[in-house]
């Protein structure tokens, strides 16, 4: 990971309001607190992990990634109620959000495709766990909220699904 990435984190954890976010990767493990001194600047832990298994390429979150959120936040209040009518399935996780099961795989769940009750709709990875996420409604995929190989908190809405 370089100096660039790390920053590029920085700037997502302090935008994302979150107070401390660890992330251990093969031969680094960083940890950003905010809000931890009086400055209001985020601290942040650099230290090196001895290498125990054979490095792979890891995509770092860019900054880029909170702006599609926060863009749905500030939305017309007639939007909101469009939505209304949708079930929204949300993280019961924090982790790395991912679409499909590898990258030479196909998606799991896209626009428009019928779901059923117990289908898996994604994967949310987090220390190293892959955990599949499954529907608890019947439905519709309407709408995917959140981008692949992007951080997700715990109850952020990852899927707008129509019931009907």
């Amino acid at each position: 990971m370089d100096i660039k990435e790390i920053q590029n984190l920085i700037k997502f954890v302090a935008k994302s309001g979150a107070s401390e976010v660890k992330l251990e990767m093969d031969d680094v493990k960083i940890t950003i607190r905010t809000g931890s001194d009086s400055s209001g600047s985020p601290a942040v832990q650099y230290a090196p992990v001895p290498a125990q298994i054979p490095q792979q390429v890891v995509a770092a979150p860019q900054a880029e990634a909170a702006a599609p959120a926060k863009a749905t936040e500030s939305a017309a209040p007639s939007a909101a109620s469009d939505d209304s009518k949708y079930i929204t399935i949300k993280s019961p996780i924090i982790g790395t959000f991912y679409r499909k099961p590898a990258p030479d795989k196909p998606l799991f769940v896209e626009v428009g495709q019928t779901i059923a009750e117990g289908d898996v709709l994604c994967i949310i990875e987090a220390m190293k766990l892959f955990n599949e996420i499954e529907s608890e409604v019947s439905g519709k995929i309407v709408k995917i909220l959140v981008d692949d190989s992007s951080p997700v908190e715990f109850d952020q809405p990852l899927f707008l699904v129509d019931p009907s």
